[in-house]
């Protein structure tokens, strides 16, 4: 058989496997049978040496591995993480960037249009996000010049810390001396011995995890990261007041990390507008500066603009006024793994960063016309890059802001009614127990999950016994999937609507009719 025969009838066969029949569910997770039958063909050392050839390959990726595989791209009711499906028509694109395999690295005009694809998907999703076009055009609020894609939320957060940490250091050198470079150019202990900074600070409130890796991976430290948490009731909130303090210490220069949203909850660490105001205005006097880590949470400011989202609208209001943003495209955005998206106002700062000094071949010519596009390579942590920009491109150009808007809706609302039911449903609230259902400890806030929740839903069994097992109870039936996590010291489960495919009312049936039969089942002595 021929290569253009092999990949035309592969295509065909890789669908038959991944498609889900009309009228039925996939799993979200194989079968431990499933699991232990593709373990038994993985290949010993010996079989490495002689080859299968492509076709006997491809049949064991079919038939044996794509099994074996988690179902969160063919089952809307995978709820773990905060893990989004595939939309088909950005499957689609990415087979186009697999079929045709462009490196993204030195922006190539005369040769190739890819780069500029890149560039025009960053500024359709600066719409979309309501951040404004990233053309530069003078709405300071609007500019975005520096915009990247990246391999995820966690690599877009050690982007973000590493201009951070360029930034305030380079704000606090002596006059005159900023001509020898930053910690691009001297490294950080050379830089902050120039600039008389002893120490950079993280603050942050219940920070995802990899906002300490990325302080680790940029020099910082792991410990840098200081939990500023607003109150126990809320500790997703951030202290604006102890914000304050701590920008004022002597000597050390400071990196504001807001959570949009918080993992476990789903949970905004500032209320709105005026809490972005305050902080870009502390930013602003002490040299400060404001990264966003909204891998998820970002997306609230693309729900329509109705009544029924305001309050969510009104938690991600002044996200603008940062320096840098996160932002995840394979979270709600529904495109494939790994891609990741980083903002930030200006290209100069990631260029002293991430600048390939003395390499001419990796010049960038003067282009004769259309637009001024930074190579990659120059702004961001890989050199090689995969075309992951075309599925984010089919996704704007495919749904528009009102199609996507609409599918975000559908996963707020069934959020909400989860958490709606789990706290007023007669056959659930007994049995169940809706957790962190307040946003700002107003008492109009404790709504029982309906204004306030975004995509996260956090709860319990109200018996201690249940609870240690509830997420290995939801699992075992292989229909749905949620992650377990803690909250307040005792075990807790998580719900993350995510996926293109959720059907509001359809899902939010099956998942009280699950709960409700979990918890009679235990009552009975199932255990």
């Amino acid at each position: 058989m021929d290569s253009e025969t092999f990949l035309s009838t592969s295509y065909a066969r890789i669908r038959a496997v991944a498609s889900v029949p009309p009228g039925t569910s996939a799993r979200t997770l194989p079968s431990p049978s499933t699991l232990s039958q593709a373990r038994s063909t993985l290949p010993t050392t010996a079989a490495l040496l002689s080859g299968r050839g492509p076709e006997a390959t491809l049949s064991h990726l079919t038939s044996d591995i794509a099994p074996a595989l988690a179902g969160h791209n063919r089952s809307g009711r995978y709820y773990g993480f905060v893990t989004g499906s595939t939309l088909p028509v950005a499957e689609a694109a990415d087979n186009l960037v697999s079929a045709l395999d462009n490196s993204l690295q030195v922006h190539l005009p005369g040769q190739s249009v890819a780069t500029e694809v890149e560039d025009a998907a960053l500024r359709l999703l600066l719409e979309v996000l309501g951040l404004g076009l990233g053309l530069g055009s003078g709405d300071e609020n609007g500019r975005w010049e520096g915009r990247t894609f990246t391999t995820g939320a966690t690599a877009s957060n050690v982007l973000g810390l590493a201009c951070g940490r360029e930034a305030v250091v380079a704000a606090r050198l002596p006059p005159g001396s900023t001509n020898d470079g930053g910690v691009g150019e001297l490294g950080l202990l050379g830089a902050c011995a120039a600039a008389g900074v002893k120490e950079i600070q993280v603050l942050t409130s219940m920070g995802h995890s990899s906002l300490s890796k990325a302080a680790s991976v940029v020099g910082l430290g792991r410990r840098a990261v200081k939990e500023l948490r607003y109150s126990e009731v809320e500790p997703w909130r951030l202290d604006l007041d102890a914000v304050e303090r701590e920008l004022q210490r002597e000597g050390v220069a400071s990196i504001i990390a807001v959570s949009a949203g918080e993992v476990n909850t789903g949970r905004f660490a500032t209320t709105g507008s005026g809490d972005m105001r305050r902080l870009r205005d502390l930013a602003d006097k002490y040299k400060a500066w404001i990264h966003v880590d909204g891998a998820f949470g970002i997306f609230a400011r693309s729900l329509p603009a109705t009544s029924e989202f305001a309050r969510l609208r009104e938690f991600t209001a002044g996200l603008e006024l940062a320096d840098s943003i996160t932002v995840d495209g394979h979270k709600l955005l529904n495109v494939p793994y790994d891609t990741g998206i980083f903002f930030t106002r200006t290209s100069t700062i990631p260029q002293a960063v991430f600048q390939n000094p003395n390499a001419v071949y990796l010049s960038t010519p003067t282009p004769s016309s259309g637009p001024t596009i930074p190579s990659p390579l120059n702004i961001g942590l890989e050199n090689s890059r995969r075309f992951r920009a075309l599925p984010v491109y089919a996704v704007l150009l495919s749904e528009g802001a009102a199609g996507i808007a609409d599918m975000l809706a559908r996963m707020v609302r069934l959020a909400r009614g989860i958490a709606g039911a789990i706290a007023r449903d007669e056959k659930l609230k007994h049995d169940y127990e809706l957790l962190a259902a307040s946003s700002t400890g107003d008492e109009k806030d404790n709504d029982d999950g309906n204004e306030n929740t975004h995509i996260v839903v956090l709860f319990r069994a109200r018996d201690e016994g249940l609870n240690e097992k509830l997420v290995e109870k939801i699992q075992a039936s292989g229909e749905w999937y949620v992650s377990g996590t803690k909250w307040e010291g005792r075990p807790a489960c998580r719900i993350a609507v995510s996926s293109w495919r959720v059907k509001v009312d359809e899902d939010l049936a099956f998942v009280k009719d699950r709960l409700a039969g979990i918890a009679k089942e235990w009552k009975e002595g199932g255990k």
